[in-house]
């Protein structure tokens, strides 16, 4: 059974975000850090050391134009040389002034124009880079009812995402995100993962949703969706992260660590589905931490992301699949009930140590982390850079 399990869990992977290192908060302030990250460089130093101390975090997301560089292959070369790679390219089409009154759904052609050209410019650097993955997510919304026209947004939308969609390169894909509210009021154009969903379809085959924990109402049941999409082969993503109130972008596994858990029910057990749809897409989803460490040591927080997901994943590969589908079948509702709470109330730390000890990992990555004095060592490199309020600005 462990040496099962153990093939299962070497072959997790958890991506983590280049902004994720650096100086970041919300709104009202952004707090500076010891150490974090002042450059694209840095941030990959921080995420090779979350992988040497984890072993399932080998890619590290970018954010363009906050990771902008003029040469894309030297920068492959530096991550390679470090042990990771470059994961998923995230376009900014929200901080500019132009884009007041949304990117894509913008009524203004001309700036339209300029959020597609952005996109189009990130496909290059997909290209560039390696990467399999375009991450998109919109600010497009509206504040007031009447402020435009929610249907030609909606096709605005649809045409942008196709003219994307189109530019990729084969083996790529683009991964659609969704959000509640925020900072739209009245009307968010990409809305929930129906939205998503329906420009998906539309779209190609190149199309898949991204699922972002934070990004919905309270009490949404996210685990379905996740099953609802595995099962229509179109889940492309995850950015983890958890929340009290919305998208408070806090460590996942934190607040509601059965919700995670019961997250991970469903992708595991599509892992080994009988039908090649759901296994294929089960076996393709790009797992990212999408976090803003505002008050937290930044590399010991990604620590403590990737290991909550990997605790959460343990737990789903020992639920008793028989046990819990002959209760299914037979409407033993409690009986079904306790075989997940069995599985979730497992304390995987010790398997977990195993594993690590087996693969040449520290038992105990953050404390590992701790120990080594890398923390003080880039404080000392690095000092404290500046900081001010909200997302970091492009140079």
């Amino acid at each position: 059974m462990n040496q099962e399990l153990f093939q299962a869990l070497s072959a997790q992977r958890i991506e983590t975000p280049s902004w994720g290192y650096g100086n970041s908060g919300t709104r009202f302030k952004t707090f500076s850090a010891p150490g974090a990250a002042r450059d694209v460089f840095e941030k990959i130093e921080d995420a090779a050391e979350v992988h040497r101390l984890t072993g399932i975090a080998p890619s590290v997301a970018l954010h363009i134009p906050w990771d902008e560089v003029s040469d894309y292959a030297h920068l492959r070369r530096f991550a390679a040389e470090r042990g990771v790679t470059l994961g998923a390219i995230n376009p900014n089409v929200f901080q500019d002034d132009a884009y007041k009154l949304g990117s894509i759904a913008h009524p203004d052609e001309r700036v339209r124009a300029e959020a597609v050209g952005h996109l189009l410019a990130c496909v290059d650097v997909m290209t560039q880079t390696g990467s399999r993955d375009l991450s998109l997510w919109f600010a497009d919304g509206t504040n007031y009812a009447g402020q435009d026209d929610l249907r030609a947004r909606k096709r605005r939308v649809r045409q942008a995402l196709a003219q994307v969609h189109d530019a990729l390169p084969e083996g790529s894909r683009m991964l659609v995100e969704y959000k509640l509210f925020e900072p739209a009021f009245y009307a968010t154009d990409l809305f929930d993962w129906g939205a998503a969903y329906a420009h998906c379809l539309a779209i190609g085959d190149k199309a898949q949703v991204l699922v972002d924990l934070g990004h919905h109402a309270q009490s949404v049941n996210i685990e379905q969706i996740v099953a609802f999409l595995l099962d229509e082969g179109r889940l492309g993503g995850f950015h983890f992260n958890a929340r009290r109130y919305a998208d408070d972008d806090l460590i996942v596994g934190t607040t509601n660590p059965f919700e995670l858990f019961c997250i991970y029910a469903e992708l595991a057990a599509a892992e080994q589905a009988s039908d090649d749809l759901t296994r294929t897409t089960a076996r393709q989803v790009a797992y990212m931490i999408d976090q803003s460490h505002n008050i937290e040591p930044k590399v010991e927080a990604m620590i403590h992301s990737v290991v909550n997901c990997q605790e959460a994943y343990a737990k789903a590969l020992l639920i008793d699949r028989e046990r819990l589908t002959a209760a299914q079948q037979q409407g033993d509702v409690l009986e079904a009930q306790r075989t997940l709470m069995d599985a979730f109330r497992t304390d995987v730390r010790p398997l977990l140590a195993e594993w690590r000890r087996e693969s040449g990992l520290p038992e105990d990555p953050i404390q590992a982390h701790r120990a080594s004095g890398y923390q003080q060592t880039i404080a000392r490199a690095r000092g404290t850079a500046a900081a001010g309020g909200g997302f970091p600005v492009k140079s």
